[in-house]
Formats: structure tokens, sequence, C-alpha cells
């Protein structure tokens, strides 16, 4: 079996980082899907694909992959600044402002 171990990113809809500090070790598709002629829907033989595990640390992640003899493959995660102002967002709404506070 071959696995892939990363670390989620932040989804395009969230502003946080939710759901982006725990890892994950997912399977790879080893079939490909074929439609269903009475139904239309897309189905697959491969089951392991349905299989997401999370975990606290990488090395939870690994020392599992080892145990259950999975060959997986680290990804790292591309790390982003935090953009932190310094009054943060209730320095939109200051009573002592300098200037007018228009839109």
């Amino acid at each position: 079996m071959f696995a892939r171990i990363y670390k989620p990113a932040k989804t395009a809809m969230q502003s946080g980082t939710a759901k982006t500090h725990e890892w994950v070790l997912e399977f790879p598709q080893d079939s490909a899907r074929e439609v269903d002629p009475l139904m239309g829907w897309t189905s697959s033989n491969d089951t392991q694909t349905q299989v997401r595990l999370t975990f606290a640390t990488k090395d939870d992640a690994l020392d599992y992959a080892k145990e259950n003899g999975i060959d997986a493959v680290v990804q790292e995660p591309k790390l982003r600044q935090p953009i932190i102002r310094p009054g943060g967002y209730g320095e939109n709404f200051a009573t002592n402002r300098r200037g007018v506070w228009t839109h």
C-alpha cells in the first residue's frame, strides 16, 4: 500500500486556519472511476480512497504507517506569514481615530 501524509491548507472559503492543524494520511486512487450506465453515478472498486486518517503530529502519522506496513510519502506544508495588524479588526471602529472614517 502507498499513502500520502500531509497537512491540509486552508480553503478559499475560510479566513482562519481551522482544520489545518492536524496531519492527514490518505491513499491515492488505484483504479479509474466508472460511470454507471443506469443511474449515471460515478463509482469505483477502490475503497481505500475513502480512508482518511487524521493525526495530531507528523510523527504519529509516520509511526502508524510504519506499524501497519504502509509506504508513506510526507509532503511538508508551505507555511505562510500571518498578517497581524497592531490594532486588529477593532481598529476600524476606534473612537480615537485621527482622520475621518469613511467608506
